[in-house]
């Protein structure tokens, strides 16, 4: 089961990431633009994605490691259960993430 240091060396090991807090909580950020960050309530890693196509095939495709809350409705962010998600997996949705903000 990955765990947020997990999270945090996918994350350095991409270009000009920072690892802080977004939102109060430990967060990925590349410049001032968060990317990925731990919740609480429920408990989840909150992943920014492309867009809304792609949160939702992401819901429908794999609902026991994806889901959504109202106040993302909306949002191009998709929440991940940490203790469902292959690490290899996870990898992906932190790069994609990072790409989504401006990566290279």
């Amino acid at each position: 089961m990955p765990s947020w240091e997990d999270v945090a060396a996918i994350g350095e090991r991409l270009p000009g990431v920072e690892v802080g807090t977004w939102y109060g909580t430990p967060g990925l950020k590349l410049g001032s633009r968060g990317f990925c960050r731990l919740r609480t309530n429920p408990d989840a890693l909150v992943v920014r994605v492309a867009d809304l196509d792609d949160k939702e095939a992401l819901l429908e495709g794999n609902p026991e490691i994806f889901f959504t809350t109202p106040h993302y409705e909306d949002s191009p962010h998709v929440l991940v259960r940490l203790d469902r998600v292959e690490p290899g997996q996870l990898a992906e949705l932190i790069e994609d993430a990072w790409r989504s903000r401006g990566g290279k």
